[in-house]
């Protein structure tokens, strides 16, 4: 790995022109990563002309700086490419990423996809951005960052390890934590853009609690289709956004939330504690990690096809496992 920090610290410095993308329907790591080297490599690199375009946002979190808007083409052909927490070149945010002149992959994903001439993937990382401040201190006090980039920074990494309770919490990430908050970043703001609810979300979270299902062996889950989400007014992001509500039924270590799109593609999010679930997700359209992913499904009656996947991968484990709950 040092030999790439070394490769990826060598390329920035060769270019003036850097672009920065994500991936499409961003979450708080994509951004807050994204964002958070932007500020390190404009306050390292005044004279650099430094872009984060995004053709996808999310509501949530418009608390941070806003990113650009898309590139001309031209642009691209003379810049360095850095996509984060992108897994596959499917995903990449930005039509233009193929006319980079050079590209680098930084990712905590498994790495299913080197697309990049430049590929970093640190797949022990909580969220890429730790791996963003691993670079940063990387070699130390040559890098230069600002409060707001800190902030980008500490909301990638409170989201992607839901406040610090994942199983793939480190040492490491506690103390990027600890040396983002030495900025004087407001704590109290960020917590309350994540985490406070609107009256509408919060009654529909009352009916997901009297209505889930589970499957035979425990798999937990819950569908919110189109009707739904009119009937109390509240955004696919806000839907979406209630798939933890699930996360303490005793008996359930899976648990998926299914969210109509306004195209009639269902999003699934699906989540455990223990059990490998990124396959079964790979089989419709999605992937992640071990224990937090995505899919597509195309029709409804994929949700029966994934479900079944799911519970009969959560009675192998428990049997395997002699009942861990």
């Amino acid at each position: 790995m040092k030999k790439t920090r070394n490769q990826i610290l060598k390329k920035i410095k060769e270019y003036d022109s850097i672009i920065i993308l994500g991936h499409q329907r961003p979450d708080g790591d994509c951004v807050g990563s994204t964002l958070g080297l932007k500020d390190i490599l404009t306050t390292s690199f005044p004279k650099k002309k430094i872009y984060a375009p995004a053709n996808d946002s999310v509501s949530y979190l418009d608390f941070l700086k806003p990113r650009d808007e898309e590139l001309k083409p031209e642009i691209y052909q003379e810049s360095l490419v850095i996509v984060l927490d992108t897994a596959t070149k499917e995903r990449i945010d930005s039509k233009y990423f193929h006319l980079a002149k050079e590209t680098i992959k930084i990712d905590h994903h498994l790495p299913v996809d080197n697309y990049a001439d430049i590929n970093f993937v640190d797949v022990n990382a909580p969220a890429t951005a730790q791996i963003i401040v691993d670079l940063f201190l990387y070699p130390p006090k040559k890098l230069k960052m600002k409060q707001e980039g800190a902030e980008a920074l500490f909301t990638g990494i409170v989201t992607d390890t839901g406040r610090f309770k994942y199983s793939n919490v480190r040492s490491q990430t506690l103390n990027a934590a600890s040396l983002l908050l030495d900025y004087d970043i407001d704590f109290e703001k960020i917590y309350n853009a994540l985490y406070l609810k609107d009256s509408e979300v919060l009654k529909l979270e009352g009916y997901l609690y009297l209505n889930f299902k589970t499957t035979e062996n425990g798999v937990a889950y819950f569908y919110i289709d189109k009707k739904l989400r009119k009937q109390y007014n509240i955004t696919i992001e806000d839907a979406a956004s209630l798939v933890n509500c699930l996360d303490s039924i005793k008996g359930s270590l899976i648990w998926v939330l299914f969210v109509e799109q306004d195209d009639s593609t269902i999003r699934a999010r699906i989540r455990s504690r223990y059990v490998s679930i990124d396959d079964i997700a790979n089989n419709y359209r999605g992937g992640g990690h071990k224990q937090a992913s995505g899919a597509t499904l195309l029709e409804e009656k994929e949700i029966d096809l994934i479900l079944e996947e799911l519970d009969i991968r959560l009675k192998e484990f428990k049997e395997e496992s002699g009942g861990l709950m």
